[in-house]
């Protein structure tokens, strides 16, 4: 503990990275401001300054590593500007807009979501030197708190009546503070593959869903945002058979070679 001390004082004498700390500071208040608008009662701005704010916050890792600026104190600066952005804020603006006719059940749903953000983080954090950079372990708090932006602005522009959305927002909270802390696997979108060069269609492919977003922007960022939330439990099913063949056969080999032990011992 002592060792880290040091070396986090060490680290602060030397200065800090502007550059990726400038775009943590950015999401931090675009959150913030999310806050203030769900606040005021205009939970589709609160909802849009949300989706702003995981914009910057892919911008500052991006542009730490790009640019070779990563340091601890960027790593937990981002952390705690993530937990007001992508746990407070969304939750509050899920319980001032659907979820307060519920009373405790409500806002205990809301803190749910906030507390297992801050787990998901703190795993994060734990794991970061450890995991597979090109799959997230369980669903990333940014893309939780979109989720609940992109349902906010659908039924805003829909103009779809309160009655419609509370026990099914209710259910959703408990589903993304479930997924956060589940051992799902998502795709990071960090995959050095993604820059290189990629066959013609693809670019086709690109143009083609840009021209769908752009057409009908908010019922398409609903549709690739609940697609991601889902994908980590199809995912988990679609692969489980070919886990399970693994895991036998790694049985099998462990008892194979335990035999090979015994028999080599009483030899």
């Amino acid at each position: 503990m002592s060792g880290e001390k040091i070396d986090m004082s060490e680290g602060m004498r030397k200065g800090i990275y502007i550059l990726p700390n400038l775009f943590t500071t950015g999401s931090l208040f675009a959150g913030f401001y999310g806050i203030v608008a769900t606040m005021n009662g205009s939970y589709d701005t609160a909802a849009l300054w949300i989706l702003i704010s995981s914009i910057f916050d892919g911008l500052d890792g991006k542009v730490a590593r790009l640019t070779g600026t990563t340091s601890k104190f960027g790593v937990e600066y981002d952390s705690l500007a993530d937990l007001v952005a992508f746990g407070v804020a969304p939750g509050l603006l899920m319980y001032a807009w659907a979820l307060k006719p519920f009373g405790r059940l409500g806002w205990l749903a809301a803190f749910l979501f906030v507390v297992c953000g801050a787990l998901r983080l703190a795993r994060f954090n734990v794991q970061v030197n450890t995991v597979e950079s090109k799959r997230f372990v369980g669903l990333p708090i940014p893309a939780a708190a979109s989720m609940v932006s992109a349902t906010v602005l659908l039924f805003h522009h829909f103009g779809w009546p309160g009655s419609f959305k509370k026990l099914a927002i209710l259910i959703l909270i408990y589903l993304l503070a479930f997924l956060m802390v589940s051992n799902f696997r998502y795709y990071s979108f960090k995959d050095p593959e993604l820059i290189k060069r990629q066959p013609f269609v693809f670019l086709v492919l690109a143009i083609l869903l840009f021209i769908i977003i752009a057409a009908e922007p908010v019922v398409m960022l609903f549709v690739l945002f609940i697609c991601y939330v889902f994908s980590g439990p199809v995912g988990y099913v679609m692969t489980y058979p070919r886990r399970r063949r693994l895991e036998k056969a790694l049985h099998r080999e462990a008892k194979q070679n335990a035999a090979h032990d015994e028999s080599r011992n009483e030899a």
